[in-house]
């Protein structure tokens, strides 16, 4: 394919040479062939004929600017645009990027923009002082939420899975791994036992939503993080009223602050770099990572291809 040039940037954006990227659990429905409409010949950003697809999790330097805060030669990680970052070279918008730690390897440094997305969603969720809180999915985002959650002030964290993640449950700060589906452990729950804030990290499936109504305490807050594969989802309402629920959701606009915020982070935190990308395959073998990413397993976190 041909290779954008400086010439093809707008105000505002940046070439990149992709250095390494990260693969997001969003990124199954693509990688399945599940997301609709897939229409060969559709050429727009995000469409699955567009080379490097999909992908957005990158980290790269930059080759060329417009944006005056990121200069040539500068290595960056966030957000490619067009989720098309296995590409070797992408043009994507400067404000999605962030400078760091020039000591990490690339394949390290894509756990910022996970972690990036994590922190911008658990500042939404105001004082965590003492709270009790479970997070539903202890995959690559979920164990994130945990370690946040704790390091915000939570008395306890239950993570629950239906994968084992006692291996690395204390790392991550969670102080219960539950092992099992969340349908199950909500359903053996006494009301003492139900946490006053639950965060949803699965997505892919309406039920999930539902155990999180199921779970929370009266008058609790629901954080619904996961990537949902269906447009309405289906609740039970009546249970959401009289329970007296509250429910958030939302995206990372803010991208380079957090970002930003996510290196200083990982910085207090080295052991998130030490045992947060647990898979890293060489470019040639993209179909192998995705296919590894796409299976959760005991000892698999993060999956990250290396374009170097």
């Amino acid at each position: 394919m041909p290779a954008p040039q400086a010439g093809d940037l707008g105000d505002g954006q940046v070439l990149l040479r992709s250095l390494a990227g990260g693969i997001c659990g969003s990124d199954a429905p693509d990688f399945r062939g599940l997301r609709a409409p897939l229409v060969a010949r559709d050429n727009g950003p995000g469409a699955p004929g567009l080379p490097g697809f999909p992908m957005h999790e990158v980290v790269g330097e930059v080759v060329a600017s417009r944006d005056a805060s990121l200069a040539p030669g500068t290595r960056v990680v966030g957000w490619a645009d067009s989720a098309n970052a296995i590409a070797e070279y992408v043009v994507t918008a400067g404000a999605g990027l962030a400078e760091y730690d020039a000591a990490l390897a690339p394949a390290t440094a894509v756990l910022l923009q996970p972690l990036a997305c994590v922190l911008s969603a658990v500042d939404r969720l105001g004082s965590l002082t003492g709270a009790e809180v479970a997070v539903l999915g202890q995959g690559p985002i979920g164990v994130l939420f945990s370690h946040v959650i704790k390091d915000r002030g939570a008395r306890r964290v239950t993570g629950v899975d239906v994968v084992d993640r006692g291996d690395i449950a204390g790392l991550f700060g969670v102080d219960e791994a539950v092992h099992g589906a969340t349908g199950r452990w909500t359903a053996h729950l006494d009301d003492d036992q139900r946490p006053g804030v639950v965060v949803e990290a699965i997505g892919h499936q309406t039920a999930t939503l539902g155990d999180a109504v199921d779970a929370v305490a009266p008058a609790g807050l629901i954080h619904y993080f996961g990537i949902p594969e269906e447009h309405p989802y289906a609740l039970d309402m009546w249970k959401f009223l009289r329970k007296q629920l509250t429910m958030q959701a939302g995206t990372t606009l803010e991208r380079r602050r957090y970002l930003q915020a996510a290196g200083r982070y990982l910085a207090a935190h080295r052991v998130l770099a030490e045992h947060y990308v647990t898979h890293t395959y060489e470019v040639g073998d993209v179909q192998a990572a995705y296919e590894c990413a796409d299976v959760p397993a005991t000892g698999r976190l993060k999956v990250a291809v290396s374009m170097a």
